[in-house]
């Protein structure tokens, strides 16, 4: 039986909640977020329209949707979205621009976990991005996607491989010298290695499809898709029909 207790840091919601005002700034500190959300966006389309029935088509939710950069960017292309996030500061900023830019979609203040209870295989296809690293549990989020997306649906998570190479890139080059995130954002040792998400992927009746790394390059602000998966990457999970 699936826990309905959230699981959730409440010092990981303030932190984020600082950013609330900034977010849709794209120089602001949810700038990599804003660079990054094309590619995010070009993979859930490319997932969706490998499983069969493009994305304009899908009953989508975005768990940890934030401020609402992809889910926003998903309901533009027609899908129907609901974003959940634990941060009100953050949704009020995303229901805030959706009603701005006159972008239709849901945004509601619960988790996955009480979310799942309420609504078992309620969507097609379900995203969670930059979230897994930031729960005490990411491993009960997992559960939670799988109850949440239909038999027959796709998942789709990204997050940071626990290697050296992340933690100079992420946190040392990114927190400290470039400083396009805050200091803190994150911690090394909640990154997480695609075995490991693979393991509790099994455990929760999922089928991993693939694993795609992201590269950035600097110079031009540019990420893209990436055999390697040594600092940040996506993973697409699908359940079973059966």
């Amino acid at each position: 039986m699936m826990a309905t207790s959230d699981n959730v840091d409440p010092a990981e919601l303030a932190k984020f909640g600082t950013m609330a005002q900034g977010w849709w700034d794209p120089k602001g500190s949810a700038r990599p977020l804003h660079d990054l959300n094309p590619l995010r966006l070009q993979y859930v389309e490319r997932v969706a329209r490998a499983a069969g029935t493009p994305l304009s088509e899908r009953r989508v939710l975005d768990v940890g949707c934030g401020g609402g950069i992809l889910a926003e960017s998903m309901a533009r292309t027609g899908a129907s979205v609901l974003g959940i996030d634990l941060s009100r500061e953050l949704l009020d900023v995303a229901e805030l621009h959706a009603l701005e830019q006159q972008v239709r979609l849901e945004y509601r203040s619960v988790s996955a976990e009480a979310l799942a209870l309420e609504r078992p295989g309620g969507f097609d296809l379900v995203t969670c991005m930059e979230m897994l690293e930031h729960v005490p549990d990411p491993a009960a989020t997992l559960h939670a996607l799988a109850a949440l997306v239909r038999p027959g649906g796709e998942i789709v998570v990204s997050t940071l491989n626990r290697t050296p190479r992340s933690f100079l890139v992420a946190i040392v080059g990114a927190e400290y010298v470039a400083r396009v995130l805050p200091r803190g954002t994150h911690e090394y040792l909640k990154f997480i290695r695609p075995a490991e998400l693979a393991r509790w992927g099994r455990a929760a009746g999922l089928e991993l499809r693939d694993v795609t790394g992201i590269a950035y390059n600097p110079l031009t602000r540019a990420f893209s898709l990436s055999p390697a998966t040594g600092v940040n990457y996506l993973a697409h999970f699908h359940r079973s029909a059966s």
